[in-house]
């Protein structure tokens, strides 16, 4: 959308959607700060799990809920941190200042290099190694050992504790496979990482029946499940999980979950241009999933 439209009159590329996506960036984290700022903390705690009650888990939902609920909420609750693909780099060399000594991306506190852009030697990795922001990259089936160990040679040579996050992503049924090698091969650089799970972006699939671009919650949550148990093998710790998800309650964009969200359901109130997204009722159990899962 910073580039261009979706519709085919608009695909021309237009300056003036970097100024709009800039404007509602930033209106956005202005939200996030007032709120944060101005909320009741306990408002945090105000899950509807009334979606899930066709879930035979339904009554552990409603025990952690009230778990959750009787918690006293502080403002450390509220505390947010925001992040993004780094992409287009000419936007992102406009967004970064020099603090002291450094050069910060004033636009995010964490940024990350895609999967298809972290090419040793190429321009991504050129500007992440000059920033002194907390960085991440995207790893794939296609990333070998000893090419993930230069990428870290060259991002984290100083081999500074919290500098850079390795965000994998193989899809469902893959981890085994690809994450086993590629913990070794962080282990004998002895760069310090920490680890996170893209549970979405390796599990894209298109609708047989309408051609939607979709993903299933199922799919989502075995290679969550998958990255764990490898990481417990491994003696390495998985230090979180990326998802998309929106806060609305009617978008249907995903399949499955206890909310049965079919094919033929998709077409109701699909939004996305690009990547489809959880909706509240199966966020809400993607995350009592993974977090029973880490137990």
């Amino acid at each position: 959308d910073n580039i261009n439209g979706f519709e085919p009159k608009d695909r021309k590329w237009d300056p003036e959607r970097l100024l709009q996506g800039y404007f509602h960036s930033a209106a956005t984290l202005n939200y996030l700060r007032s709120y944060t700022a101005c909320a009741d903390p306990a408002d945090t705690t105000n899950i509807d799990i009334n979606a899930l009650r066709s879930s035979p888990e339904f009554e552990n939902f409603s025990k952690d809920v009230r778990a959750i609920r009787a918690k006293e909420a502080t403002k450390e609750t509220t505390e947010f941190f925001t992040s993004h693909e780094a992409m287009q780099l000419d936007l992102e060399e406009a967004l970064t200042r020099k603090v002291g000594d450094k050069y910060y991306n004033l636009s995010a506190h964490l940024v990350w290099i895609g999967d298809r852009t972290r090419q040793v030697g190429g321009a991504h990795l050129e500007y992440f190694r000059g920033i002194a922001n907390p960085i991440a990259v995207k790893v794939g089936p296609s990333m070998k050992n000893d090419e993930l160990k230069e990428l870290l040679q060259i991002l984290n040579p100083n081999k500074e504790e919290g500098r850079i996050m390795i965000i994998t992503r193989y899809g469902a049924g893959k981890v085994e496979e690809m994450l086993t090698g590629h913990i070794q091969a962080v282990k004998e650089s002895g760069i310090p990482v920490t680890w996170q799970c893209d549970g979405v972006h390796g599990n894209g699939i298109v609708a047989a029946s309408n051609k939607f671009k979709t993903r299933r919650l199922e799919d989502i949550l075995q290679e969550i499940m998958e990255c764990m148990a490898v990481h417990e093998k491994c003696g390495s710790i998985l230090g979180g999980i990326h998802l998309e998800v929106t806060g609305q309650t009617s978008v249907t964009e995903c399949l499955g979950g206890c909310v049965g969200l079919t094919e033929d359901m998709l077409p109701q109130n699909y939004e996305t241009y690009c990547d489809p997204r959880l909706n509240y009722a199966q966020s809400i159990e993607a995350a009592f999933a993974v977090a029973n899962g880490a137990k």
